[in-house]
């Protein structure tokens, strides 16, 4: 069994154990996003593919807490932005703006990519090296930045 998919089990069994509603909750919908994904593609997921499915389920709650935001649902976006931030605290360690940015100079220097025709190019060799330490948003103002 991956690591991570441990380390959900036994922060699980804390929540429970301490009471604490809102992280098991939030554990346990995960968990079963997690299961379904392994019941339809019939495969055990890998660490890489279980920090695919948190980032999507980060991204969802990220712009569900934007339209309850816009709706003057404070209450419900608040929610998401906790259940958003839970979330993070399993994904690896995020490249801070500098190391994403250096990364992505180097990849356009050996690309040789020199306009906005080759992003899609440079997007996809960034993604494929920095992996789950970076949100594809991210990578893509950085690439549009140096790029125009």
């Amino acid at each position: 069994m991956s690591e991570i998919k441990n380390r959900l089990k036994d922060d699980l069994k804390t929540a429970m154990k301490s009471k604490d509603v809102f992280k098991r909750d939030t554990i346990r919908f995960l968990m079963a996003a997690l299961k379904q994904v392994e019941v339809d593609e019939r495969k055990e997921l890998t660490d890489d593919d279980i920090y695919k499915i948190i980032q999507k389920s980060i991204k969802q709650r990220e712009d569900a807490a934007k339209q309850y935001k816009e709706a003057q649902r404070e209450d419900l976006s608040e929610k998401e932005i906790n259940e958003a931030n839970l979330l993070k605290e399993y994904l690896p360690k995020q490249l801070n703006d500098d190391e994403l940015r250096a990364i992505i100079k180097e990849i356009i220097l050996l690309s040789k990519a020199s306009s906005m025709k080759e992003m899609g190019a440079v997007m996809k060799l960034v993604v494929d090296r920095v992996g789950t330490c970076a949100d594809g948003k991210r990578i893509s103002t950085e690439v549009k930045d140096l790029l125009s």
